[in-house]
Parts: structure tokens; sequence; C-alpha cells
């Protein structure tokens, strides 16, 4: 439901390939590489990346954008032989994955399996909801859109308690989780509304009251995140795994 602007995610990329120290001839393993994003930022710095993602379009798109590494169709859950995908890696990246996927410890498992002995896990999530300002989107369509249960089971992996518990059963030891903060940066309130309105949850608010209410409502919202230049910045915190392989 999030409209998300284009490049908030560039200090995220540029403190995981920090973090886990990338560089020239460094080997990476981008799991759920997406379009290429993450690849192209290590790739600029030299590394040998090959990304992995399950939507073959992705993949597609990933290998236009990144002509000097390599793109799969695989299950992150099982990436089958690791030295068929030219590993085992110096760095595994599991950015913005783990909380889109069925089995988070599987995919650590899987990511440590795929690292050198000694290796670097990287990953990252995005914070708590209320370190988010992003929350502000389902807040100003909480009177049109059911309200979410809270979900069954173990904490969210954006605990940083439950997080590092998971890499450890993972069989990582984890060195820090760190937090980054990212900025989404609007330009104008048709950057903010536009996707919001085409979205599922947008649609069905607007049925509900009509879009001059939807739209007076996000308006409402989101004035204490209005700037000086007309626009509208919502900060958001996101932790960041460092941990290594056995």
């Amino acid at each position: 439901m999030t409209p998300e602007p284009a490049g908030w995610d560039v200090p995220l990329y540029a403190h995981a390939l920090d973090a886990s120290d990338v560089g020239p001839g460094t080997s990476v393993l981008d799991l759920g590489c997406g379009t290429g994003e993450l690849a192209a930022a290590a790739a600029a710095r030299g590394a040998r990346v090959v990304g992995v993602d399950a939507d073959p379009d992705a993949v597609k798109i990933a290998g236009d954008a990144v002509p000097g590494a390599s793109f799969r169709v695989a299950d992150v859950h099982d990436l089958g032989p690791v030295d068929a995908l030219g590993g085992p890696f110096a760095v595994v990246a599991a950015v913005q994955l783990l909380t889109h996927v069925a089995n988070p410890l599987r995919v650590l498992r899987e990511a440590t399996r795929a690292a050198v002995s000694g290796g670097t896990l990287v990953a990252s999530v995005w914070g708590r909801e209320q370190e988010c300002d992003v929350r502000a989107f389902g807040e100003a369509l909480a009177p049109w859109v059911p309200r979410r249960r809270p979900a069954a089971g173990p904490p969210s992996l954006t605990d940083p308690d439950h997080l590092r518990k998971v890499a450890w059963l993972a069989g990582l030891a984890v060195a820090g989780i760190d937090e980054v903060v990212c900025d989404f940066d609007y330009p104008d309130e048709g950057a903010v509304l536009e996707p919001l309105l085409a979205s599922a949850l947008g649609r069905r608010a607007e049925a509900g009251a009509g879009r001059d209410a939807v739209r007076r409502a996000v308006l409402e919202r989101f004035a204490e995140y209005r700037t000086a230049g007309g626009g509208y910045r919502l900060r958001n915190v996101f932790r960041v795994l460092v941990a290594h392989a056995p």
C-alpha cells in the first residue's frame, strides 16, 4: 500500500555494502535480488555479483540493468548446489527479503550454507511500526479498511531481539544490528495521493467514502510531514543485521 519514492533505498544499500566490506573482487550472492538495485550498487564497487529471485520478470529486468552480474530464477528457500551458483560467497545479502518469505529461518540457513567459512551475511528489515512514518498511510485509511488482527505466533522480525534469535538458530554469529534511517521524499501531493488511491486499499476506501473524503483524510494526516518546499518527508527506521557463517 505504501507508495515508495524512487531512490529511498540508496542509503540502505550503501550501509549494507559498507557493513559487509563489499569492494573490488568481493563475491556477493544477492538473495531476492528483485530488479537488481542492490546488485547494481555492489557491481559498481567492483564486486562479482550473482542474484537470485523467484520472479522471472524481475530477473530479466535485473539482467538487462546490470550486465556485469549474473542472475537466475531460484527459490531462496532451496538454492540447490552452491557451486552451481558460482559460490560459496564472501557475502550473502538478504536486503528487504526476510519479511516477504514463508520461512525466514530456512532462508537464513540457506544463506549460511551459501557463504564461505567466516563469510558475512547482511540482511535488513523494517523497523517497528511506531518507528516508521509510513504508518501514516494506513492510519489515514483506517476508517474505511479492515483493521489488521495481531499476528499469531512468534514476534515479528522487526523486533531486533527476535531477528537476532532467528539468525542464531540459523547457525550465524551475530556481529551487530545497526539502525539506518531512510527518508521517503514526495515532491508534492500528487506523488503521495496518486499511487495510494490506485492501490487496492485506496480503491476500497474511495468506494466507501468517495475520492474527496479520502484525499482530505490523507492530507490532514500528512500535514505534520509537510516540508517548506511543499513536499512531504517521511522518516523510517530500518535494521541491518550483520552476521558471520561458521
